[in-house]
């Protein structure tokens, strides 16, 4: 794997290098841990004119959550215990005779880059903006086993808790079940916090769990992720409780999974991220719900579990193969309840198959 991560910086350096800098500081984590294999907690990575070095407050205690970092890749712990990496970091450039160092200005707070900018005044420090965000978005095949792996695990524990009884126990229950039961199958934990959505709830993007407690005739809408090696997916499902559903639910059922089909059926190279997203929602709008739908119709996922792209009405791009994204439409009514229906799945050529999809838990509208 060091070649992989040496070849993930070289991508990096060159392209520092054709803005004019020759050197360039990664401090968001999950950037450190795409380019180093692992971020320990603090740590920065700096990409010298002649070395990379990862610069850390404390000794990386080899925690598997963090990662396994690049063994080639050097590593200095700071001296002193309250230091701050960055800081050292532009000490390191200057050192080696960089004149420009680019850096993670989102990421950066005002105080931090000031105190970077007074250890070496005389180095320009010029913003490296989204660059190893952009790098991150195409994964390749070993990435994208992982979150096979990580659709695996939480198509399981979803469908363990299909098989349980549901009806009297909170949302709030069931959520931290599905956690453990993801973390039992081999995750290093959840993704993202579960959502649990139950009755009036349920189609909520983004519901955190209450003590309501699951009735006869509710809809239930279950969105959760597992984490793998580092690498997040999503999937979403609605199901009935305990009886044949209602007309209107069977209803608004047809016309999300529809919306969704018609998403993922247009993820391919060279399709227009507001395409997809437009694919999916003209179905809603048609059907008089535009108001109820949400602002996008999915994103991107690898070591965090919304990156780009971002699938939305007025998102700029276009998909290329190898990237994985989510599709996710969803309608809630107000004081009734919604659909929202969730897939993880990898752009692919259509010679190679088209989508693949990696969360397979069933779309049908079950009865538990």
């Amino acid at each position: 794997m060091s070649e992989v991560y040496a070849d993930r910086r070289v991508r990096l350096r060159d392209r520092c290098a054709a803005a004019g800098s020759p050197a360039a500081l990664v401090s968001r984590p999950a950037n450190v841990r795409y380019l180093a294999g692992g971020s320990p907690p603090g740590a920065v990575l700096l990409l010298g004119p002649t070395e990379d070095v990862l610069l850390c407050p404390t000794a990386p205690g080899g925690d598997p959550a963090h990662g396994r970092l690049d063994e080639l890749l050097r590593q200095t712990v700071l001296p002193a215990a309250g230091g701050d990496p960055a800081v050292a970091a532009v000490d390191f450039a200057r050192k080696a005779g960089a004149d420009a160092l680019a850096v993670e200005e989102h990421h950066l707070t005002v105080a931090r880059h000031r105190a970077m900018g007074s250890v070496a005044p005389q180095l320009q420090l010029a913003d490296l903006g989204g660059a190893v965000e952009q790098l991150r978005i195409v994964k390749d095949e070993d990435e994208i086993a992982c979150l096979r792996i990580a659709a695996e695990i939480a198509d399981q524990a979803l469908g363990e808790l299909l098989e349980s009884i549901l009806v009297g126990r909170t949302e709030r229950h069931l959520a931290l079940e599905l956690e453990r039961r993801l973390v039992d199958h081999g995750a290093d934990g959840a993704a993202f916090p579960t959502s649990v959505a139950t009755g009036p709830n349920s189609g909520r993007g983004g519901h955190r769990p209450s003590d309501r407690r699951v009735e006869e005739g509710d809809f239930l809408s279950v969105c959760l992720g597992a984490n793998y090696r580092g690498y997040r997916c999503e999937i979403g499902r609605t199901f009935v409780i305990g009886t044949t559903p209602a007309d209107w639910q069977i209803e608004l059922y047809d016309l999300v999974f529809a919306a969704q089909r018609a998403g993922r059926e247009s993820l391919a190279p060279g399709a227009e991220y507001r395409d997809v997203d437009r694919a999916a929602r003209h179905i809603l709008d048609a059907a008089g719900h535009g108001e109820a739908v949400p602002p996008l119709t999915g994103h991107g996922v690898g070591l965090e579990i919304d990156e780009d792209p971002q699938l939305a009405p007025s998102a700029m791009g276009k998909l290329d193969a190898c990237v994985p994204v989510t599709v996710e439409p969803g309608v809630h009514l107000p004081g009734r309840g919604g659909v929202r229906i969730d897939d993880t799945l990898v752009v692919r050529q259509e010679a190679d198959g088209g989508p693949e999809l990696l969360t397979i838990t069933t779309k049908e509208l079950l009865a538990l």
